[in-house]
């Protein structure tokens, strides 16, 4: 058995889980999301806990089994605390403004970026300390807007500036030294 599968996801307070054949809905607090998933795996709802179970140990069925309670458990601690991403901005000039609710980034290039958030996406920014908040129900939309913006100015190794990660630490290099002469 996985040691992930097997282990039953309970549903807090306040979150409503309806299945319909392989598609569960959950709703939240914070939102809603539905999910497909594999019709190999058998998903039962009982009172406030979702087991999910696989037909035989097969390998796809093995491996289905962790992912999907894992994505079950994602959506439901989605809908009712939410996930979310810190990106701080290092660098001299670099810049981050709410423009309504899309980013305008000032990141060394001749122009400014604008970055609208995708639906179900919100920003949170502290223009003093450089830093956004990447806030979301869906912890998957949510690391990959993140990694867009990170991507717009990754952070390079020798000054270390950039838009990093919050917890993220980089490698600085040495730079060239000048030759002696002799």
């Amino acid at each position: 058995m996985s040691r992930i599968g097997k282990k039953p996801i309970l549903i807090s307070a306040g979150v409503e889980c309806k299945l319909d054949g392989t598609t569960l809905r959950v709703k939240g607090p914070k939102g809603q999301l539905q999910g497909k998933f594999h019709q190999n795996m058998t998903i039962a709802i009982d009172n406030d806990l979702i087991t999910v179970t696989r037909p035989t140990d097969g390998r796809v069925d093995r491996s289905l089994h962790g992912l999907t309670r894992t994505l079950i458990n994602n959506m439901v601690i989605g809908v009712s605390e939410g996930f979310s991403k810190t990106l701080n901005i290092v660098g001299v000039g670099y810049k981050v403004d709410l423009k309504g609710k899309a980013l305008n980034l000032n990141l060394g290039f001749s122009h400014p970026v604008n970055y609208p958030p995708p639906e179900g996406i919100e920003f949170d920014v502290d223009s003093k300390k450089n830093v956004i908040v990447v806030k979301g129900v869906n912890k998957q939309m949510v690391g990959q807007v993140a990694a867009e913006i990170r991507m717009l100015r990754p952070p390079e190794p020798y000054k270390g500036k950039g838009v990093m990660y919050a917890n993220e630490k980089i490698r600085r290099k040495a730079g060239k030294t000048a030759a002696s002469k002799g």
